[in-house]
C-alpha cells in the first residue's frame, strides 16, 4: 500500500515539524511509544512534557524511556492534560513546535477510563496558544466505542470553527475500512 496508514503518517507530521532543541507534548502518554518517539526527536536538548491521569501509563512510559536511556528528556505529569498551561514553565510557551493526543483509552488498560470532550478542548486550546508558529498538533482520534464517538463529534465540532488565519486544520481518513478505524486531525499553528 502506498498510502501512509494513520500512525506512520501522524508521525511523519510530528518530524516535519519537530527538531533537536525543540519543545514538545504528549498529551496521552499511553503505553509510552509517542513518548519515546518524540524524545528522540528533540534530542539531548530537547523536552518532552507527558501527560496521563493513570499511573499505569506513567509506568509503561517510564519503562520505555529508561529502557532506551532517554528519561532526562522527558517530564512526566500524573494529571490531566487540560493542566498543560500551569505546569509547563512559561519559558516554553510560545515555542511547542509538536503535540499529540491519542484519543480514546489505554491500549489493554481499563475501558472505562476515557479522554473527553471538555478535558481535551482545554488542552487543546491551552496547547495551540503555546506552539510556536508552524508548531504541529496531532490528535489520532480512536472513535469505535461509544465515548470515543461522542469525543469525535466535539473535536470535529471545535476544529471547524477555527480561524484559518490562526490555524490550518488537516482531516487524514481512509473513508472505506470497517470498524471505524482511527483518522488524524492534524492543526499546523499559522
Amino acid at each position: 500500500m502506498k498510502l501512509d496508514r494513520i500512525l506512520p503518517f501522524a508521525r511523519q507530521l510530528l518530524e516535519r515539524a519537530v527538531s533537536p532543541g525543540d519543545v514538545v507534548i504528549d498529551a496521552t502518554l499511553g503505553n509510552g511509544h509517542d513518548t519515546l518517539f518524540l524524545a528522540r526527536l528533540v534530542g539531548e536538548n530537547g523536552r518532552v512534557y507527558g501527560f496521563d491521569i493513570q499511573e499505569e501509563a506513567i509506568e509503561n512510559t517510564k519503562e520505555q524511556l529508561d529502557t532506551h536511556e532517554l528519561a532526562p528528556r522527558v517530564t512526566l505529569f500524573h494529571q490531566g492534560h487540560e493542566t498543560v498551561m500551569n505546569v509547563i514553565p512559561p519559558v516554553h510557551h510560545g515555542k511547542v513546535t509538536g503535540a499529540i493526543f491519542n484519543l480514546g483509552y489505554l491500549p489493554g488498560g481499563d475501558k472505562e477510563i476515557v479522554t473527553r470532550p471538555k478535558t481535551t478542548i482545554l488542552a487543546l486550546n491551552q496547547i495551540l496558544e503555546m506552539m510556536a508558529p508552524e508548531g504541529i498538533l496531532v490528535l489520532v482520534i480512536y472513535h469505535g466505542h461509544p465515548e470515543g464517538a461522542v469525543e469525535r463529534d466535539y473535536i470535529l465540532r471545535y476544529v471547524e470553527k477555527l480561524d484559518q488565519n490562526y490555524v490550518h486544520v488537516l482531516r487524514y481518513q481512509f473513508m472505506n475500512q470497517l470498524n471505524h478505524p482511527p483518522f488524524i486531525v492534524a492543526l499546523e499553528k499559522r
